[in-house]
């Protein structure tokens, strides 16, 4: 199945409550369905998957795992269906820039995040208990704050270069990446793209996506040019879309709550992601979740290796055989 040729569907919810209070109206999801459904008695769908992108993603990111997705692959097409959404705050679905708030949208959690895709998969899907939820960086801290705050809904978890809290090196990145936003003079103005701020801050996280070995592999020209095409490709995006999504990354922190998760939980980590170590975040997450599962592997290209699952296929087939 050729993924990337999905053209998304559109979903407009009538309305959404933040969590700090504030009501909006109208808010749009953009999503793709892909798979074989399967339905209960009353019409729910019991055998669904939903995927949740990273930082920089949208619903199309799900093409990240594709290598285990298809025919009598761990992630079967025959026998699971698939959601992949453009979660809350990602362009395509409800933004800063997509509601035309800019500055004035609402500052949202990573549970406003997860509460936002519930309630489409509900009204939109019919999808009250998805089967399982997989997450990927950003999408790990959804799949597993779902977990832990609705533990009864799922019957598993796959936590892909993630962890249950934002806290040392990767704050410190967030926290200066919008600092160099607010230190934009035009920071405030809807109007004003700041292009240049939001480079500048593309460029503080740039050397953490790939390994340390990865980038001694480069010479100093070469990472200088990788670092403005990244920079340029992230300006793309509006500058509010970028700080809001960072305010709600630094401050998720499931410490106290991440094992309310009762659901059997695959934790995969790569050895050499600069952004997830696995001995400050999958290892001590592993003895977090009661039921949980670790996986490493080597990886040159650091974080953005959770591509490359067929280096764990046969762990991931044995974790999933029993859910299909």
């Amino acid at each position: 199945m050729e993924i990337e040729s999905i053209n998304p569907d559109y979903y407009t919810l009538n309305n959404f409550t933040f969590n700090n209070g504030t009501t909006l109206e109208n808010l749009k999801v953009e999503y793709i369905t892909f798979g074989t459904p399967k339905y209960d008695e009353e019409g729910h769908i019991t055998n669904a998957v939903i995927y949740f992108h990273g930082t920089s993603g949208n619903y199309a990111s799900i093409k990240r795992i594709k290598e285990a997705i298809g025919e009598n692959l761990a992630f079967d097409t025959n026998k699971l269906f698939f959601v992949s959404l453009s979660t809350l705050g990602t362009p395509g679905s409800s933004s800063p820039s997509t509601s035309d708030m800019f500055n004035e949208y609402p500052e949202y959690t990573v549970l406003d995040m997860v509460n936002f895709n519930r309630m489409f998969l509900k009204e939109a899907l019919n999808i009250i208990n998805p089967l399982g939820l997989i997450g990927n960086s950003m999408g790990g801290f959804e799949a597993l704050t779902w977990a832990a705050y609705y533990p009864n809904d799922i019957a598993f978890v796959i936590s892909l270069v993630s962890s249950y809290k934002v806290g040392g090196q990767n704050y410190i990145i967030g926290k200066v990446m919008n600092d160099i936003i607010e230190s934009d003079p035009d920071f405030g103005s809807p109007d004003k793209q700041m292009k240049r701020s939001l480079q500048l801050s593309s460029k503080a996280m740039y050397s953490f996506g790939l390994s340390r070995q990865y980038y001694m592999d480069l010479t100093k020209e070469e990472i200088d040019n990788y670092m403005d095409e990244f920079a340029q490709e992230d300006s793309e995006e509006n500058v509010y879309d970028a700080y809001y999504r960072n305010k709600a990354t630094i401050n998720y922190d499931l410490t106290g709550k991440v094992s309310n998760i009762i659901a059997p939980t695959l934790i995969i980590a790569i050895k050499e992601d600069q952004y997830f170590p696995p001995e400050l975040d999958a290892i001590p997450m592993h003895s977090l979740i009661h039921d949980s599962k670790l996986v490493v592997y080597n990886s040159h290209i650091g974080h953005i290796g959770s591509s490359q699952l067929n280096k764990i296929k046969d762990e991931l087939e044995e974790f999933m055989k029993q859910f299909k």
